[in-house]
C-alpha cells in the first residue's frame, strides 16, 4: 500500500462540477492499493501517515503530526501509484489490486482514519476527479508498507 502525502494549506476534489471533499490545513493523501495489500497493511499505513511529523512546532521544526497540528486529511484514490514504470514508455498496472479489492481497502483506510477522530474527507473512488491543492513548503513524502 502506497501513500503520497502532501502538507497542504488547502485541498479539494471536484467530480462532475461538484466538490466532494475539501480541507483546510492538513494532509492530502493520494492512496494506491497493490495486489498483496490487506487490512493489516492499511492500519500500518494509516498509523504512519497520521503519525508522520511534518508540521512545524513553535521553533519552526517539523515535529508535529497532522493531529497535533490541528489539521485535516483528504484521502484520494490513486491507482497510478501502483504502476510499474521500469520498462518501456507505457506504465503497467499489473501490480495494482483488482478494482473491487482496491475500493474495499481504500474505504477501510478512510474508516481507520476517521476512527481516530481526525476530520477525514475523501474523493470518489474510480471517478474522474479534479484535485486542487496548495502544497505548503512544498512538503511531499512517499510512504509505503
Amino acid at each position: 500500500m502506497i501513500a503520497l502525502i502532501q502538507r497542504v494549506t488547502h485541498a479539494s476534489v471536484v467530480v462532475e462540477g461538484t466538490t466532494v471533499g475539501e480541507i483546510g490545513p492538513g494532509l492530502l493523501v493520494l492512496l494506491g492499493v497493490e495486489k498483496e495489500d490487506n487490512e493489516q497493511k492499511a492500519q500500518r499505513l494509516r498509523d504512519k501517515v497520521l503519525g508522520y511529523r511534518i508540521f512545524s512546532d513553535e521553533n519552526d521544526k517539523m515535529n508535529l503530526n497532522v493531529q497535533q497540528a490541528g489539521g485535516s486529511v483528504l484521502v484520494v484514490s490513486q491507482f497510478t501509484l501502483a504502476a510499474d514504470t521500469q520498462k518501456g514508455m507505457r506504465p503497467s498496472f499489473s501490480g495494482g489490486a483488482a478494482p473491487d479489492e482496491a475500493e474495499r481497502l481504500y474505504e477501510y483506510f478512510v474508516g481507520q482514519c476517521r476512527e481516530t477522530g481526525i476530520n477525514t474527507q475523501t474523493g470518489q473512488f474510480a471517478a474522474d476527479m479534479k484535485v486542487s491543492l496548495l502544497n505548503d513548503g512544498p512538503v511531499t513524502f512517499w510512504l509505503q508498507v
